[in-house]
């Protein structure tokens, strides 16, 4: 692909937004703009990444996340293998270092990584020289699910996001997306708030730059956008929620709380949805719903992603 702009691309790997300064934001989604246009061709395929390899380890289940890698990596032409913790030696109890040093022997050009342990990105980026990228690590950061729905919302919105209100609503306290698109929207200018409740709140929130409510009537008004959160039922063991129809009741989306909205106001998710727990059914398929253009998304900012870092020129490249 040709760049419209020579812009040098600084970073070896993609850990989290915050490493991110706006002007190479606003690039990446740039650069995921063009891809967006490729993915509409009939033939979708360039040769822009022929003869790179794409390691896509995935130590947690992955649907989403995993298959727009997948799609993103051979839409590009480059190599992709898959690597999941029920088909790695990670089950017989090898170590991330060691699994990471047999990874780097491959000579891969990039390794996407998905891990339960916060800062396992960070810890094979500081030990290998192949660009690393964040799929998603612990409670800590999902970067490229946050530049999706900055993508997705940027189609609608244009470059600015100035004078813009995001609600992010439910499992605030387990979400690396809510963490991650919390840095990545306020620093594109956009006001955030967070609803859920107490008990779903991670301490420390209000020293975040967010609005932080625990009633969905109030935190709705003059909303333009409400992304959803999957209650991540599988970390409830602690009896945060003790009871679900009555979370239902109280913080599932519905259209009588986008009325309350503003006019045009739109709605996420990063999936996968649990309908009538997290969100409306009616409402997830409604035109304001973005569900679907996320998915489409995801697919050309990863291509821009992986472009970025496989072709750097002292990192990828070499």
């Amino acid at each position: 692909m040709q760049e419209k702009h020579r812009f040098t691309w600084p970073h070896k790997d993609l850990l989290d937004v915050s490493q991110l300064s706006l002007d190479e934001v606003n690039h990446l989604l740039d650069t995921g703009e063009q891809f967006h246009e490729i993915n509409r061709r009939p033939v979708k395929k360039v040769p822009t990444l022929k003869g790179k390899s794409v390691v896509l380890f995935f130590a947690e289940p992955s649907t989403r996340t995993k298959t727009s890698f997948d799609v993103a990596g051979k839409r590009l032409s480059a190599d992709t293998f898959a690597l999941t913790k029920s088909g790695s030696s990670i089950t017989k109890g090898e170590t991330l270092k060691d699994t990471a040093l047999t990874l780097q022997a491959m000579n891969p050009d990039v390794i996407v990584i998905r891990h339960w342990s916060s800062g396992a990105a960070q810890y094979l980026a500081e030990r290998l020289d192949c660009a690393i990228v964040n799929a998603g690590d612990g409670w800590h950061a999902h970067p490229t699910q946050a530049l999706l729905d900055a993508f997705s919302l940027r189609n609608h919105w244009g470059r600015s996001f100035a004078g813009k209100t995001v609600l992010i609503l439910g499992d605030i306290l387990h979400s690396r997306v809510a963490r991650s698109n919390v840095q990545l929207l306020t620093k594109l200018g956009a006001s955030v708030r967070l609803c859920a409740p107490h008990t779903l709140l991670p301490a420390g929130v209000h020293n975040w730059p967010v609005t932080v409510h625990t009633s969905l009537d109030q935190a709705v008004q003059g909303a333009d956008a409400v992304m959803c959160l999957r209650l991540q039922l599988e970390r409830q063991q602690a009896g945060l929620l003790p009871d679900l129809s009555e979370y239902a009741t109280t913080y599932c989306l519905t259209a009588r709380h986008m009325a309350m909205a503003n006019p045009g106001a739109l709605v996420l998710h990063p999936g996968p949805m649990n309908r009538g727990l997290e969100i409306a059914s009616e409402l997830a398929d409604r035109p304001e719903s973005l569900v679907l253009e996320q998915v489409a998304s995801g697919v050309a900012v990863r291509m821009a992603i992986l472009f970025l870092h496989a072709t750097r020129k002292d990192g990828g490249t070499k």
